[in-house]
């Protein structure tokens, strides 16, 4: 499965998933986008969030962009 997810790293929310659609999600960081740290801390909030392991999310595209496709 392909999701889109739409980032916002830096936040003062924490680190949060809201649900748009069926393929869109909204994720709020604490992680600024600094060496990678966004990038493995979505990695590490989405495995928990769909409950799977972490080695089952890959970003696919989007690796420097705030949007990014996901295959979980």
């Amino acid at each position: 499965m392909i999701i889109t997810v739409r980032v916002k790293p830096g936040s003062k929310k924490g680190d949060v998933v809201e649900h748009i659609n069926e393929s869109e999600y909204l994720v709020y960081l604490r992680a600024r986008a600094h060496d990678g740290e966004a990038n493995t801390a979505l990695v590490c909030l989405l495995a928990d969030y769909f409950k799977i392991p972490k080695t089952a999310v890959k970003i696919k595209s989007g690796f420097s962009s705030r949007i990014k496709r996901v295959e979980l």
